[in-house]
């Protein structure tokens, strides 16, 4: 099978051909300046058989056979099926790659849409599943790419990180893997790269479909780069330096926004990816300007690409008012995932939908046989925390893990004297809190609903279906169906905080602060659960 986009050229190995000095020296500078990096890492080239890709995946046997480059990276091939044509090129590009003896898999991908946006995401996520955690993509992204990319971004009304452009290294994550996009020949103009696969003879893949002006990116090519290059021949170049005095503005921005986000943000309400909050009160103490970067950086955290300004205007105006009105909310619907972003008295949340999905299911009611301390049967060395799920899906986990024995040893030394000689036994209780259920924290005068505590305790709205007490219950093996156990509260926990409750019934010589420490709340993905020790 074969294809007219295909460079009539035949098939022939390439390493014992003359490289260009140029492009060797783009790659070999690039590769001393992330060395360290690189170190250890395995490298892949995406090469979709074109001009570029294949140039530099050529260029990269040159070096490799004359010993120059430490690594002969594995080259990967999506056939997206999208053409007629699509599997005589990966077929082609895998000829290629034999020919030149360079390892080379062909993946397939399913692209959900018709535009070139859907089929490179398509493209990097399959090619995000082939390769391991850490791992390098080299591309062959160039100069005109590069000045394309910031006139896109600029008719777009990018800011200066959009209008940075692509990065020469850039960590890219996605959900919790890792992968490294390098691009070396960010400097190097498109016409030196043809110049150099022509006197190589290439047969590289002419793809009709990059110069029909049907996307934005064709047409600013095909239309709009031959006008400004005759206003100024060097526009590629400017653009592409312009492009890297952006980045080096939007790296002193966003280290500023970083420092500024560890002074405002509240660590103890913290989830990554989940749940992240700012204090209003501190934001307010930074200028205008910082306050919008601080804001820009906060909301666009884990996500690929950056917030709208329009959504970070909202969000400012939101934390500027006074109207006491919490039940405004946004929506932004992320590369990654969505999120919705709230206030709450003087607190900036912004929260993901899959976190306010998990926070929507019941919790787990628990019961656990407390030993008797006082018994001669008792070892306290035997006895083992009890460690439940209190809630869990496929996205995030809660437990807690209650040092039950010692819970026991607080009651009072008569209460176990009472229940060794009666038929009583004594439970470890872990239930929701209900809205009318009246408890008393160790600092309030007097009891109050669950209703009342929320507003006491400043608890959010979303948060207070996930409020549980822990009591000790005692039950009597004679009470009636009509009878009810007696139940002493000792904690009232949250996913974020825990509370002592009133404490007349326990030791008195038990400082609060120990009380706290017989519990341990883990909350987390639920992918981080199996390696957490405790």
């Amino acid at each position: 099978m074969t294809s007219s986009a295909i460079l009539s050229y035949s098939i022939e190995p390439v390493a014992e051909l003359p490289a260009d000095d140029k492009l060797a020296a783009a790659l070999l500078s690039s590769l001393a300046e992330y060395d360290e990096q690189l170190h250890g890492r395995r490298i892949w080239l995406a090469c979709s058989g074109g001009r570029d890709s294949l140039a530099l995946a050529a260029l990269c046997v040159q070096l490799y056979r004359q010993g120059k480059l430490p690594f002969l990276p594995q080259l990967l091939h999506v056939n997206h099926g999208l053409q007629a044509d699509s599997s005589a090129w990966a077929a082609h590009v895998a000829d290629w790659a034999a020919a030149q003896k360079i390892p080379c898999y062909i993946l397939r991908a399913q692209v959900n849409g018709h535009d070139e946006q859907a089929a490179r995401q398509a493209r990097y996520e399959v090619m995000r599943a082939h390769i391991n955690q850490g791992d390098v993509l080299l591309l062959g992204h160039h100069a005109d790419d590069q000045a394309e990319t910031v006139l896109m971004r600029l008719i777009q009304g990018a800011g200066v990180n959009g209008l940075s452009g692509m990065q020469p290294w850039r960590v890219q994550r996605q959900g919790g893997q890792h992968n490294i996009l390098w691009r070396p020949w960010l400097t190097i103009q498109r016409a030196r790269i043809s110049a150099y696969a022509q006197r190589l003879q290439l047969p590289y893949i002419d793809d009709p479909t990059n110069d029909t002006g049907d996307n934005v990116r064709s047409g600013l090519r095909r239309d709009i780069m031959p006008v400004l290059a005759s206003y100024n021949p060097n526009v590629i170049d400017n653009i592409a330096r312009s492009a890297q005095l952006l980045s080096e503005a939007q790296a002193s921005v966003s280290a500023q926004a970083a420092t500024d986000l560890q002074q405002i943000a509240v660590a103890s309400l913290q989830l990554p990816s989940a749940q992240q909050v700012l204090n209003i009160d501190d934001l307010h103490k930074l200028p205008l300007y910082r306050q919008r970067q601080l804001l820009h950086y906060w909301l666009g955290q884990d996500e690929p690409l950056p917030p709208a300004k329009q959504l970070v205007d909202d969000v400012l105006l939101l934390s500027q008012r006074d109207d006491h009105d919490h039940q405004t909310e946004f929506f932004w619907q992320g590369r990654k995932q969505s999120y919705t972003i709230r206030r709450y008295r003087q607190q900036l949340y912004r929260l993901s939908n899959k976190w306010l999905t998990w926070l929507q299911l019941s919790l787990i009611e628990q019961a656990e046989m407390l030993p008797q301390p006082f018994s001669p049967e008792f070892n306290a060395a035997d006895e083992q925390p009890i460690l439940t799920t209190l809630r869990s899906d496929d996205n995030f986990i809660w437990q807690v893990q209650v040092l039950a024995n010692v819970v026991a040893r607080l009651l009072d030394h008569d209460q176990h004297e009472a229940l060794l000689k009666s038929s009583r036994t004594a439970m470890l209780k872990i239930a929701p809190l209900g809205r009318k259920q009246r408890v008393q924290t160790a600092l309030a005068s007097r009891p109050q609903s669950g209703k009342k505590l929320y507003q006491t305790l400043g608890i959010p709205s979303w948060l207070r279906d996930s409020l549980v007490v822990i009591s000790v219950d005692f039950i009597d093996e004679k009470m009636t169906e009509n009878e009810s156990p007696i139940a002493l509260p000792i904690f009232l926990l949250s996913p974020f905080d825990r509370w002592v409750l009133s404490v007349d019934n326990l030791k008195t010589d038990t400082p609060s602060h120990q009380l706290t420490d017989l519990i341990k709340s883990n909350l987390s993905p639920e992918k981080d659960a199996k390696n957490r020790t405790d």
